[in-house]
């Protein structure tokens, strides 16, 4: 890594690739063009901390279900960037900046992007959201991977509503968050859910019931498409008045703007769980029909309302059809467009920037007629690993024995078995405290929801380290147990 300029208080670093890694990046392409896993395999008995390799193989292992091979080979990638790592490269500081436009980049995005979702599906959603905001600070303004999606989601699963409705206060005016059906329902719940704190005084809880309750009548005017979708999601059946009307009827959802309905898609696929609480539907059902009375009373908020949507959701930019792809939420892949849909998606570095500023250029390679060979997606490799399975024990042994062959030329004097086991955390963030919901009776809504458990379900196994990497005995020898 090295350090391109320094201007306003901002750093701006870049990785940069040897040309023996630029050699083993050459093989990792033709490995990705055979269409054979057991290729990258191979290659990594050579170049045992080839980054794309070691995620493009942790997705395969994925696939395969093996979760702790996969969790394995992250960690690997993001312990060898870690090793290049410039000296004053800070990911606490906020101030220092990775260009995604530069494809040596890429990687440690995804690398980071890829472990935040394991934290997340362990039930470490705090350790979950420090990674998000790691990755947000690295590109802010350009936001490659779209974190404003993502970010409200971990937010309210950590219990952390303050810092939710610190960042829509502070990021509304230049950003326009309430514009992303994410946050327009997202921030309210916070509020709402910060009402229901009994350690809060109580004009603070009554505080937040009404802003909660003010900011979902303005999401439900500007986004009624979401509301059926939402009950149905949560198995609530709505009464007639409202499923008839014609504001929030199915008209609603099938007049949205193909890009609306992306955003609303991802956002009901990911976070609509949050919303079965008993008590919250409750408090739902009563804006609903605040939102009714308005609507039949001709209120001009409406209309503006309608006109906005076909302003602004003509066509979602490419990072948020990066983030979709990312996701890997059914609902919302399936809304992509058709020029998405049909280009080939790479795993190892999906929707690349049409301003991809590269150092160097790979070799053109000659099929047997003479004639250029096209370049295959790599995502017909992944689906080629889960119907014609590569050898896991094989991975495994071939990769932890290359590791212990290379493992001098990575860091002077270590002689670990599994060097990405290190004895720094890779991240200094608090470890997150195990919330377990549910167990508790609760009323039914209004609405006729059943009771549901707490959306903090946390995984026991994760109460041990919480996304923070074992150490290791002093010495430089990893022996930390799994």
């Amino acid at each position: 890594m090295r350090l391109l300029e320094s201007k306003k208080g901002l750093s701006f670093f870049a990785f940069e690739h040897s040309e023996e890694y630029q050699q083993a990046q050459h093989k990792f392409l033709v490995a990705v063009e055979s269409m054979e896993p057991n290729n990258i395999v191979v290659l990594l008995q050579t170049s045992p901390y080839h980054v794309d390799s070691l995620l493009q193989l942790s997705d395969a292992c994925r696939f395969q279900e093996d979760q702790e091979m996969a969790r394995d080979l992250v960690e690997r990638a993001l312990y060898s960037m870690e090793c290049a790592f410039h000296p004053l490269f800070s990911l606490t500081s906020g101030a220092c900046r990775l260009d995604y436009r530069r494809p040596e980049n890429r990687s440690f995005y995804l690398a980071l992007y890829k472990q935040m979702s394991f934290l997340e599906k362990r039930g470490c959603p705090r350790t979950a959201l420090e990674y998000c905001k790691l990755i947000l600070s690295l590109e802010p303004d350009e936001d490659p991977l779209c974190m404003l999606l993502l970010i409200d989601h971990l937010t309210l699963r950590a219990r952390n509503y303050e810092y939710l409705i610190r960042l829509f206060q502070e990021w509304e005016a230049h950003r326009n968050l309430s514009q992303l059906p994410n946050f327009a329902f997202s921030v309210p719940l916070a509020y709402f859910l910060l009402s229901q704190q009994t350690d809060l005084p109580e004009h603070e809880r009554s505080s937040a019931r009404e802003k909660a309750s003010l900011l979902i009548q303005q999401a439900l005017t500007m986004f009624p498409g979401v509301l059926l979708p939402l009950l149905e999601s949560c198995s609530v059946r709505p009464d007639a008045t409202v499923s008839s009307h014609r504001f929030f009827g199915p008209n609603a959802e099938i007049s949205q703007p193909p890009a609306l309905s992306q955003l609303v898609n991802l956002y009901l696929g990911r976070s609509h769980f949050l919303w079965k609480e008993p008590a919250t539907m409750s408090w739902l059902e009563e804006n609903v029909h605040e939102v009714l009375q308005a609507v039949d009373a001709g209120d001009p908020a409406v209309e503006a309302c309608e006109n906005r949507r076909k302003v602004l959701y003509q066509r979602a930019p490419r990072n948020i059809h990066r983030h979709v792809i990312l996701s890997e939420i059914k609902e919302a892949v399936a809304a992509l467009p058709p020029d998405v849909t049909t280009q080939s998606v790479m795993g190892f570095d999906p929707l690349p920037p049409s301003d991809t500023i590269y150092s160097y250029v790979r070799p053109e390679r000659k099929g047997r007629g003479g004639e250029e060979q096209c370049y295959l997606g790599v995502t017909a490799l992944c689906l080629q690993a889960a119907f014609f399975p590569i050898s896991i024990e094989c991975t495994s042994a071939c990769v932890s024995a290359s590791v212990a062959g290379a493992s001098d030329t990575v860091e002077a004097g270590a002689k670990s078995h599994q060097p990405w086991k290190h004895n720094c955390a890779l991240l200094p963030v608090t470890v997150a405290k195990l919330y377990h919901g549910g167990g508790e009776a609760r009323g039914r809504s209004g609405w006729g929801s059943e009771p549901q458990p707490g959306p903090e379900q946390a995984d026991a196994g994760c109460a041990r380290h919480d996304g923070q990497l074992p150490p290791q005995r002093p010495g430089g020898a990893a022996r930390g147990r799994r």
